[in-house]
């Protein structure tokens, strides 16, 4: 195939080079990697989450490999939306290249405060909801495994930005389907799944868990099948775009999450082990392509065949 394929994607109202993102939490807020990649070669950047205030995040350790992936109790610890607009924008404005901001919060309204101050930003394209963290003001239920929990939280952040929203779906829930339907009933722009699954790792020598936490979220190609599972159910169940998440590593990886419906993908783990993963798994989806015949990336968006 002599002709260049077409990588493009429209996301949420956003034009993207390519359906290639890296996935927060893995990436810092972008600069940290440029030194290892071509931050204008992927798709969009998706910043580490950012919290009202600073936040230190869970004592040490806080990351253990497993089989087939890792643990992080990392705590979401960040610099805070403040010290992001005056220390990391001014880098970011610098790159050509979509960012999206994922952001959490402990109440409803930190999460209006937080989307307020993101719609201000004209270097944001989209926003990403993290709603895996505990509503403190009702009994510390986690807004992501509550689908009326869910509901207002994207309703408040829907009536504090014009920015496209995006809701990132947490796997440890009952029904992924009834948590996305009612992330759609308010109003959200995309979906991003799935977050980490909750797992343990235990010490048998010293008989104690590795993490001080106890508990973390798992990652890597471990949870892969799950994610592709759940973007597959989510994909014919709400017509909203979805970013696919979980375990990809390669560009065989993205194209599978492709196949089972999502429009794009996120990057996580595989940043760890090779800091231009992303970038690396653009080049080769660009190679299958051109090897295959296929001449615009969109043919394969939710064309499995089940």
């Amino acid at each position: 195939m002599k002709k260049k394929p077409d990588m493009s994607v429209q996301f949420a109202g956003i034009q993207l080079r390519n359906p290639v993102m890296t996935a927060s939490g893995t990436f810092g807020y972008g600069k940290e990697f440029a030194g290892y990649m071509d931050l204008e070669k992927i798709g969009a950047i998706v910043t580490k989450g950012l919290s009202l205030k600073p936040k230190a995040g869970n004592p040490m350790p806080r990351i253990v490999e497993t089989p087939g992936g890792m643990l992080n109790a990392i705590g979401l610890q960040n610099v805070g939306i403040d010290a992001f607009i005056s220390e990391k924008i001014p880098f970011l404005r610098t790159v050509n290249t979509p960012v999206i901001v994922n952001f959490f919060g402990n109440t409803l309204e930190e999460y209006e405060e937080v989307a307020g101050k993101l719609d201000a930003l004209p270097e944001v394209a989209a926003v990403e909801v993290n709603i895996s963290c505990p509503n403190v003001k009702h009994g510390g239920i986690v807004f992501g495994t509550d689908p009326k929990a869910a509901f207002s939280v994207v309703k408040a952040v829907r009536s504090a930005t014009i920015k496209p929203v995006i809701v990132k779906l947490s796997p440890n829930v009952t029904d992924i389907v009834e948590m996305a339907a009612a992330c759609a009933d308010a109003d959200a722009d995309a979906l991003s799944l799935i977050n980490t699954l909750t797992g343990m790792a235990v010490d048998l020598k010293n008989r104690k868990p590795y993490l001080a936490n106890c508990t973390g979220g798992l990652s890597g190609p471990a949870i892969k099948p799950i994610a592709l599972r759940m973007v597959w159910q989510v994909s014919r169940a709400v017509q909203l775009p979805i970013i696919g998440i979980g375990g990809i590593t390669n560009a065989i990886d993205a194209l599978e999450f492709l196949l089972a419906g999502a429009t794009a993908v996120q990057v996580g783990t595989a940043n760890f082990m090779t800091p231009d993963a992303s970038q690396r798994i653009v080049e080769d989806i660009e190679k299958y392509l051109r090897e295959n015949g296929i001449e615009d990336i969109k043919e394969l968006i939710g064309a499995l065949r089940a």
